[in-house]
């Protein structure tokens, strides 16, 4: 067997290996960032949930820890309908388990946060601090961000989860896709939350194979460097791993969090929208647990987001992790603690081990 042709990831950002860190919103630092960049690999900043202001200052912090290519990510989700009938409801079925808290719902559901669609300010700050790559979760962009981003050198990569949202978004100008399976942790990339496939990572990548003309990132599950040689040999271009950098010391994870992933079980993951609104894998709690056969349709994505924070805060605040989100893949129970450096180069080196073994046979 021959060996997979350089990756063309690899190629356009100078790395030696074909990997990227995944943003996770939360848990990725710039300290986090940096350390993978400078090991060769593609560090990710998740700047989605903040702030303009907030968002320059991470990529200023990010600047000042290494010159290395790195990627900024986005969300691109349709701001929710104005529907205060079906916020209150969603309250309304929660107030029980606040109240065995001892705690009080809010008294609304503002969004927890907003949208880059429509976002001038974030693009001018994008345009003014120039991150080499821009990826978008949820969705796609405005028209003005493609155009603008490219034109400023900057290379773009969206999340899809199925073939159609593969086409939308090569159609929208996209350089690159990360194809999300649905082993992945954290928020699935679907675009409309409502239909959800939930393909597995191997059936996707065999359907793009098949049709798309973009390079592929795989994400879903992976956690070591035999399942970055694997993906390869799927035609991925690379891959993108995200719970296995969360044991990094320069995560940002809390120490409840760490702990859950290192006495995670296989097969302890699900996916549910009860925490945000939107679908999302994590180790699974009494949040995945919340709906039964009377319950009112969730609150959109992301005010939903608003009562689930309040609800996790409330239980931390008594001490009890039951409903606490420890977002993670199916792959969490392989997750090794070593700092982010370390990491990298043992993933580099499974990695052209599966690849020689795989030319020898």
């Amino acid at each position: 067997m021959s060996l997979p042709i350089a990756s063309p990831l690899s190629r356009r950002l100078d790395l030696t290996i074909p990997l990227i860190q995944a943003p996770m919103a939360g848990v990725a630092t710039p300290q986090l960032a940096a350390a993978v960049s400078r090991a060769g690999a593609l560090g990710s900043l998740a700047l989605g949930t903040v702030s303009v202001e907030q968002a320059a200052n991470q990529i200023d912090s990010l600047r000042a820890l290494t010159d290395r290519p790195f990627n900024v990510n986005f969300f691109c989700h349709q701001p929710p309908a104005h529907d205060p009938a079906r916020d209150s409801a969603w309250l309304t079925y929660l107030t029980p388990h606040f109240q065995r808290l001892g705690a009080t719902p809010p008294a609304n559901l503002a969004p927890a946060y907003g949208t880059a669609l429509g976002n001038d300010a974030m693009l001018e700050m994008l345009l003014d601090r120039r991150p080499p790559v821009v990826s978008f979760h949820f969705g796609l962009p405005d028209t003005r961000w493609v155009t603008a981003l490219h034109q400023a050198g900057i290379l773009l990569i969206a999340c899809i989860t199925t073939q159609v949202e593969a086409d939308q978004a090569e159609q929208a100008g996209m350089d690159m896709l990360i194809a999300q399976g649905m082993e992945a942790g954290g928020h699935r990339g679907c675009f409309d939350p409502d239909h959800d496939a939930r393909q597995s990572l191997p059936v996707l990548l065999g359907q793009l194979r098949q049709s798309c003309r973009l390079p592929v990132i795989a994400a879903g599950g992976l956690m070591d460097g035999r399942d970055l040689a694997a993906v390869q040999m799927l035609g991925a271009a690379g891959a993108q791993l995200g719970t296995a950098f969360i044991l990094c010391p320069e995560s940002s994870a809390a120490p409840t969090y760490r702990a859950a992933l290192q006495q995670a079980q296989p097969g302890q993951t699900d996916i549910t929208a009860t925490i945000s609104g939107r679908p999302a894998r994590g180790l699974a709690n009494r949040m995945h647990h919340l709906l039964t056969a009377d319950a009112p349709p969730i609150a959109a994505y992301p005010n939903a987001y608003t009562a689930g924070k309040a609800l996790i805060q409330a239980a931390a605040t008594q001490g009890n992790p039951a409903y606490a989100a420890y977002w993670a893949g199916q792959g969490v129970a392989r997750a090794r603690a070593m700092p982010a450096a370390a990491l990298v180069q043992c993933l580099a080196d499974e990695w052209q081990q599966a690849l020689h073994e795989a030319c020898q046979s």
